[in-house]
């Protein structure tokens, strides 16, 4: 389970590292980035998390079922 969550955490800083912001002045374009990054980051997040979460339910009904 970990080893998915670190997973799912590296998948996500290299896609969502690699996203600009060009053509509002030096300063807002970090700052609109930054929020954007943000906001796929903690979508992502939840997201994964609910995989997970559903995974490790599947797995445990597995395990009482046998």
């Amino acid at each position: 389970m970990w080893v998915l969550i670190l997973a799912g955490g590296g998948i996500l800083v290299t896609l969502v590292s690699k996203i600009s912001v060009s053509g509002y002045g030096d300063h807002l374009d970090f700052f609109i980035a930054s929020i954007i990054k943000a906001a796929i980051a903690l979508v992502l997040v939840v997201f994964w998390v609910l995989v997970l979460t559903k995974l490790k339910n599947k797995i445990f009904q597995k395990q009482i079922r046998a």
